[in-house]
């Protein structure tokens, strides 16, 4: 018989780094694993996070210490670039799918979400096939000997059940702005033109620190 895993209780700028990289490995592959300039940049987008922070490379750094110590990321190195890389090891560590992943980085990156929400953002990570499967993947992260997601209370008012990890941190919620279909749909639409000007503008900085570390 298996012995339950224990999840390990993360701070905010540990979850904000850890969920990066789970993004990125998905949606900017060409640049994963991850530098440390990269990966700054990637926990202080402005979009596709609740909250919005402004890291240094030293807090970043810290933090990747500490996660590595706990065997959640690891480091790559080899190739052109002379940089230290980072990646994350959850798939590794624990024992959970690509779906799985993409929900839980939804939850850690975003703070609390409906299956709505879920299914809404989660394309460029996983592209689940209806509002079922994305129930039916909580439904499992949330049973088991090691759930990793919970269900919250329902708030006055509110239609829809949220979800939270089981990671740490502090929770974030907007309660100021109503949950409904239309305003997820042109949150979804902005936040995709944003989040490629975001990824091209890494990418060039990326390609300029290569650039310049094979001039040195």
């Amino acid at each position: 018989m298996d012995t339950p895993q224990t999840l390990p209780v993360l701070t905010d700028t540990e979850l904000r780094v850890l969920g990066s990289l789970m993004e990125k490995s998905k949606t900017t592959p060409d640049y994963y694993p991850m530098t440390l300039n990269g990966l700054t940049a990637a926990c202080n987008q402005k979009t596709s996070r609740n909250p919005v922070v402004d890291f240094d490379e030293n807090t970043v750094m810290l933090s990747l210490d500490t996660l590595k110590r706990k065997g959640l990321i690891s480091t790559a190195t080899g190739g052109s670039s002379r940089a230290t890389k980072y990646k994350h090891n959850f798939g590794i560590v624990y024992p959970v799918v690509p779906a799985e992943v993409a929900v839980i980085c939804l939850l850690i990156l975003r703070g609390p979400q409906t299956p709505g929400e879920i299914n809404t953002n989660s394309g460029r990570l996983y592209e689940f096939d209806d509002l079922d499967e994305v129930q039916t993947m909580l439904e499992k992260l949330a049973g088991g000997d090691t759930p990793f997601v919970e269900q919250m209370p329902k708030r006055p008012g509110q239609k829809e059940v949220r979800y939270r990890h089981l990671l740490g941190g502090t929770i974030i919620e907007d309660d100021a702005v109503a949950d409904t279909p239309s305003r997820r749909a042109n949150q979804s639409e902005l936040e995709e033109r944003l989040i490629k000007v975001e990824t091209e503008l890494a990418q060039l900085k990326e390609a300029l620190d290569k650039l310049m570390n094979e001039l040195m």
